[in-house]
């Protein structure tokens, strides 16, 4: 049997697009097992303690954490690919983009990234999840 991993997906909390692709993973996810936090709160910065090297990095963050407690964190177009993956379905379909190098596909992630606020817009504060899915994120 597959071991089980725990996985987090870290978000900017007041990004327009982020909190709408949050709300589309919920809406997709047949297995109900990701979970999520915004970067900016608690559990966010637990994360960037333990990976330090994550306070360089603007970007979505996936944790997955192993039973024996073994962390692998992806990071920009990985992060997205994975979520695909997990999503499985036609989604999947998109995993494609392994295709192109991680620096073609980490320039196209910052170049969208770059504009997703003028695009999506900001919220001042990261919005609270509804009762049904709180339980969903840290």
């Amino acid at each position: 049997m597959p071991e089980r991993l725990t996985q987090v997906l870290l978000y900017d909390g007041v990004c327009g697009f982020c909190n709408w692709a949050v709300q589309f993973i919920l809406a997709h996810d047949r297995r109900g097992t990701m979970l999520f936090a915004p970067l900016q709160g608690a559990y966010g910065a637990a994360v960037i303690a333990r990976h330090p090297w994550l306070m360089s990095i603007e970007s979505v963050v996936l944790v997955e954490t192993a039973p024996d407690g073994t962390e692998k964190v992806f990071v920009r177009s990985t992060a997205v690919l994975r979520v695909l993956e997990y999503l499985g379905g036609w989604w999947q379909l998109l995993t494609i983009g392994y295709v192109l190098p991680p620096a073609v596909r980490d320039w196209l992630y910052t170049v969208f990234a770059a504009w997703r606020y003028r695009l999506f817009g900001r919220y001042d504060a990261c919005p609270l999840p509804t009762l049904d899915i709180r339980a969903r994120f840290l």
